[in-house]
């Protein structure tokens, strides 16, 4: 069945209808009832009874009259398929958008395929590219429009494919259908999707935007674009090499907690250490996630035959990297060696104290 945000619906197990306002997912939509209320209900539970044509371009009432039996045909116009008025919310004149990974199953987080969604949560309509890096060059995965305060699905994919989407893109033009609107810069955020969360299910959390948890990058937060973070192989020397101490933002505690037979696990992603790494470089970063790894090994040096798990990701390997050349300099009799595949993916190393 065909249907749009603006169609007029009705029910068809239960009594009521009302107009479509948007889309939950591929099978269910939003209907706001004569009393204002918006409720989830599945697409096929609808029948349209009214649609929402305002923008459809109307054909000439009579050709013959044009006065001559053969007319030219009317030119083609490129034009955004806008197929809604949207409702405006003041908070929504702030352009928020984000990249979201929902597990379709997430009781089953280690088969389980997943789904990938682009959430418009402003007043704007979004032209949009979703891609992913292909070593220097680029693969567009998906493109097109996203409606105001719509999330939009762009694919379904499962683990097999999780390598290529560990650097991918999104880029965004915004603007306003048939009215004036204050200009939004065009947005290109290039992301470093961290692959081993995909195997973790704490790592996905609750949201207002899904009923399932979801892994959620921001792409845009009030107009401002989520920074870009890559360390380049000499920024990994620079940090190893540098004593300078630097200013950092208010640090959280490490989680540190005993797992089966006693491995102490420890989070070096960054956004489990930090609240906030606003104007810190690469080389800062890095060298934050280094003390700390420095710290845990110092805590710990004494511990005979203790197992330590640094979770640090995939990515491009930078941080792994660093880590094995910190161990080589100063502690040279701990055992490293890849963390269990099964519990942690691709992107963590266990430490052995000797």
């Amino acid at each position: 069945m065909s249907i749009k945000i603006g169609d007029k619906v009705r029910f068809l197990s239960e009594v009521g209808g009302g107009i479509v306002t948007g889309f939950v997912n591929k099978e269910t939509v939003k209907v706001e009832d004569a009393d204002g209320f918006e409720v989830p209900m599945l697409i096929r539970e609808c029948v349209v009874i009214e649609t929402d044509d305002y923008n459809l371009k109307k054909k000439p009432a009579d050709a013959s009259k044009a006065g001559s039996k053969e007319s030219k045909p009317e030119a083609k116009v490129v034009a955004p398929k806008i197929t809604s008025r949207p409702v405006e919310t003041r908070e929504g004149e702030a352009l928020n958008v984000l990249l979201a990974f929902v597990p379709i199953d997430s009781k089953a987080i280690s088969t389980t395929p997943f789904e990938t969604y682009l959430v418009n949560d402003s007043n704007y309509y979004i032209y949009y590219n979703y891609l992913n890096a292909e070593g220097k060059a680029w693969n567009s995965r998906s493109h097109g429009l996203i409606e105001p305060n719509t999330k939009l699905f762009l694919e379904e994919f499962t683990k097999d494919k999780l390598n290529e989407l560990e650097h991918v893109a999104v880029q965004l033009i915004a603007f306003k259908d048939s009215k004036t609107f204050m200009l939004k810069p065009a947005v290109s955020v290039e992301l470093r999707v961290d692959t081993v969360k995909f195997y973790k299910l704490h790592t996905f959390r609750e949201s207002v935007y899904f009923e399932d948890p979801a892994l959620i990058y921001e792409i845009v937060k009030d107009n401002q674009p989520a920074k870009q973070m890559y360390i380049s192989a000499q920024e990994i020397e620079e940090a190893l090499l540098s004593k300078k101490q630097i200013d950092r933002p208010a640090s959280t505690p490490i989680a540190k907690k005993p797992v089966r037979n006693e491995i102490i696990e420890i989070d070096l992603h960054i956004e489990e250490l930090l609240d906030d790494t606003t104007n810190m470089s690469s080389k800062e970063i890095l060298d934050y996630q280094l003390q700390k790894f420095r710290e845990v090994l110092e805590e710990n040096k004494d511990n005979k035959g203790q197992k330590i798990v640094f979770i640090h990701g995939k990515g491009d390997g930078v941080l792994r990297k660093a880590l094995l050349n910190e161990l080589k300099l100063k502690y040279k009799t701990f055992q490293s060696q890849d963390a269990s595949f099964k519990e942690y993916g691709f992107g963590a190393t266990m430490i052995t104290i000797k």
